[in-house]
């Protein structure tokens, strides 16, 4: 084996080629190898997956105070009517590119052009600017305020200072390094007289990004003149920098493409071969995770080829403006990419002008000022969310779509999930990473096992939710609910139960034929673990066929410490009072880091499952849930899940899994600008499927939530592992206050009527999933309109 194949090898294995290593290549031509150790290593992080973004290019000037030999994009003044885009006209491209879906608004243009130009100067006089730079930051802050459109600036070489002013008005920035060449910048080079070129200035601009990270986009430009040992040069430069800095979000590999008008108008091309030769070195050298990009109009009808080097990304496509560098390289129509992408054995994702690593650590890398805006558009994984459907929400559902070939890794994960093997976190991470065809996939794994474990029978309980108050001193920022002495601007009224009320309510549902009264609220300052105990007893006397299926693990460790009791002895004391079932919400996320950002006042991850644990011990059955689609990621997702399933495995309380999207509208985080606008459809389905598939066979109901998923949505995650539909909810008032549209309660007609839509067999059950009786079955249908709620309005929030 020659020392070459030995470098691939280690490179197969993860480990880099070092400086040394990295020259060797220089005269290595075996291209078939190279590609195939390339696509390896894409393939090990990237999977099926290579990304765009849907961008409007905006170039703001074309003046430039550098003569590149090879460029058509920097105009002389003469060519000019003004110098700068006027803000008018900034904002009529931005706003056609977000009516046409863009998520990113590409500022380009030429190097500081006042250094050089009077009329440059001028104008930026009369704009009320002092530099390029200056207009070029009110710009990006007006399109980021009025269109929402994520900027990303390619201003060319930019001081510290500049590159700070930029960041709070942009998710990104870039400059191509081209070249680490010097003799390409002498006399007869392609970049003499353009001092900007310069490798150690651009090189500079590139570590000042680092230090103030900011995620940057670089590359390199072939066929200019440089040898293949100066592009692998480059590549290490680059390599370096992110090495230190870990900013350079993607790394481009740019073929030139001669220009007529130009002084290099006659210069060859690189070849075919010669950019798939340096795509596949790029990859080798920088590793899989890095972002390795090929622009498709410069190399039209060798996307396949492309592919098969190593990219993973298509970078910037516009549906509403050309290539304002390549004018004469016209962008391919999406559809056409996707469909190229899709024969290479590929699915096209969009991202954002930002790549999803960096999103995911956006606390990091983005500005406040622009995150909520960048949150707007952005899914769990930090790709562009490509819908406008939201939990609680009526209308159409989106059609998730589905191409490219079904991974083999993906498919080994499946079967060990159906012969009922523990899949790991980064395993959980890749399931709820599917996509396109894997996505149905998934979904068709997890109808199958839940096939095996329930049949074709679908389950649903008669219930009352009873909310006995909303006032809450608990600050949970997700939270549109609860009221606290700032939130009475929020949807409803504080109120606080009384007892006669929370009675009445119950005998009303056991005479509309309820098995189940589901009971839970705020925690009131003046609540007491007498309270709870309190309500258990008055229930269970007035209607002692009831079930009480009541008090979050909140409400329980709360209750215990009013008392002074441990939380084993209060839940016996409930127990005795009547309770039969607790539901597991308050779970939200159990993941110590989530909580501590969306709900850090509220018991911790271990608390809540000693809670339940205790519970389970005793007897007392419990649900189990998530509420995602705010802050967090699939990691964490993973993580929730494969602590429910130990718990489960040491415990078996748990009779059912329910997966609770987050409903965006009212909450507070949302608005503060912090959270997404809750999960995507194809990620709702997906936390039903990936759920069944993990949970197997430990618990063997998922429920979906009419509520969130609405009727038609229902039906789809009831195709893809789940196999109840929860409650008919009387009165569901939570979903409701954080903006939910789809009603308060679905009578038993209803929710039979959706099950036997899909040819599934309907069955109403109790709450521990047992027969009903009859005479409750009968009563349930047909049942009269509820009265009228007693909800007397309080304005009391601190304890007496």
């Amino acid at each position: 084996m020659t020392v070459v194949h030995q470098v691939l090898e280690r490179a197969l294995d993860g480990s880099l080629p070092s400086t040394e290593e990295a020259l060797l290549l220089a005269d290595y031509d075996n291209l078939v190898t190279l590609m195939q150790v390339a696509a390896a290593m894409r393939d090990s992080t990237h999977a099926n997956r290579v990304s765009y973004s849907r961008k409007v290019f905006i170039p703001l000037t074309h003046l430039c105070r550098d003569v590149c030999h090879y460029c058509t994009f920097a105009w002389s003044p003469r060519r000019v009517e003004r110098a700068y885009m006027t803000p008018e006209e900034v904002l009529e491209v931005a706003r056609a590119g977000a009516r046409a879906g863009c998520k990113e608004a590409l500022f380009t243009l030429g190097d500081k052009p006042e250094l050089r130009y009077r009329v440059a100067r001028e104008e930026l006089d009369r704009l009320g600017y002092s530099s390029t730079i200056d207009y070029l930051a009110a710009m990006c802050d007006l399109v980021l305020r009025e269109t929402g459109l994520l900027p990303h600036a390619n201003p060319g070489v930019m001081t510290r200072e500049e590159i700070a002013l930029l960041r709070g008005v942009t998710v990104s920035q870039g400059i191509m390094l081209e070249t680490v060449s010097e003799r390409l910048s002498r006399k007869g080079g392609p970049h003499y007289g353009s001092p900007d070129k310069h490798p150690q200035v651009r090189l500079a601009t590139i570590e000042a990004a680092g230090e103030l990270a900011v995620p940057f986009t670089s590359g390199i430009l072939i066929g200019i003149g440089e040898t293949r040992r100066e592009r692998i040069e480059s590549l290490l430069a680059l390599r370096a920098l992110h090495q230190r800095y870990g900013h350079i979000q993607e790394v481009i590999v740019q073929n030139f493409r001669a220009k007529p008008g130009t002084r290099m108008a006659n210069a060859p091309e690189p070849s075919l071969e010669d950019l798939l030769w340096t795509v596949a070195v790029a990859r080798i050298l920088l590793g899989p995770e890095m972002n390795v990009q090929a622009p498709p109009n410069l190399s039209p009808g060798t996307y396949g080829r492309l592919i098969e080097a190593g990219i993973n990304d298509w970078g910037g496509v516009s549906p509403v403006t050309p290539d304002h560098v390549n004018p004469e390289a016209p962008w391919p129509h999406l559809r056409e990419l996707a469909q190229r992408t899709e024969e290479a054995g590929k699915e096209l994702v969009e991202r954002l002008a930002i790549y999803p690593e960096y999103v995911r650590e956006s606390s990091r890398w983005v500005d406040p000022r622009v995150l909520p805006k960048l949150l707007h558009h952005a899914d769990s994984e930090g790709y562009a969310r490509t819908d406008d459907w939201s939990p609680g929400s009526s209308g159409d559902l989106p059609v998730v779509h589905g191409g490219g070939e079904v991974s083999g890794e993906l498919l080994a994960i499946i079967d060990d999930a159906m012969a009922g093997r523990d899949l790991g976190e980064q395993e959980l991470v890749r399931l709820f990473g599917a996509r396109g065809k894997e996505f149905r996939v998934v979904c068709e794994a997890a109808d199958e096992l839940r096939r095996r474990a329930s049949g074709d029978v679908v389950t649903y309980v008669v219930n009352r939710n009873i909310n006995y108050t909303n006032i809450c001193y608990f600050r949970c920022k997700f939270c549109a609910f609860s009221k606290g002495k700032l939130s009475e601007n929020l949807r409803g009224a504080p109120y606080d139960l009384p007892l006669e009320e929370i009675v009445r309510r119950a005998r009303e549902a056991w005479d509309r034929g309820a098995t189940e009264v589901c009971m839970q609220g705020g925690i009131h300052p003046e609540y007491t673990g007498d309270t709870y105990l309190r309500i258990c007893r008055a229930v269970k006397e007035a209607v002692p066929g009831i079930h009480i299926h009541a008090f979050s693990p909140l409400e329980v460790w709360q209750g215990a410490q009013t008392l002074g009791m441990g939380v084993r002895e209060f839940l016996s004391e409930l127990r005795a009072a009547g309770l039969g079932t607790l539901p597991g919400t308050a779970a939200e996320i159990l993941d110590d880091e989530i909580r501590a950002i969306i709900c850090p006042d509220k018991i911790r991850t271990e608390q809540w499952l000693e809670v339940i644990r205790q519970a389970h011990s005793l007897g007392i059955r419990t649900t189990a849930t998530i509420m995602y689609g705010h802050v967090e990621s699939p990691v964490h997702w993973a993580r929730h899940l494969l602590r429910i399933k130990g718990l489960q495995r040491e415990t078996g309380g748990f009779t059912e899994f329910v997966p609770l999207p987050f409903v965006h509208m009212e909450a507070p985080m949302f608005w503060k600008g912090m959270a997404r606008r809750g999960p995507t459809f194809r990620e709702a389905v997906l936390m039903h499927a990936v759920a069944r598939l993990v949970l197997y066979p430990e618990i063997t109901n998922i429920q979906t939530s009419w509520v969130k998923m609405g009727v038609e949505g229902v039906k789809l995650c009831l195709r893809s592992g789940a196999n109840d539909l929860g409650g008919t909810l009387m009165n569901e008032s939570i979903t409701r206050a954080a903006g939910g549209e789809n009603g308060q309660e679905l009578p038993p007609e209803r929710m039979e009527e959706i099950i036997t839509s899909i040819g599934r067999e309907p069955r109403q059950r109790t709450t521990l999933y047992g027969d009903v009786p009859e005479e409750r079955r009968r009563a349930s249908f047909g049942a009269p309109p509820l009265l009228p709620l007693v909800q007397p309005p309080v304005k009391r929030y601190a304890r007496r």
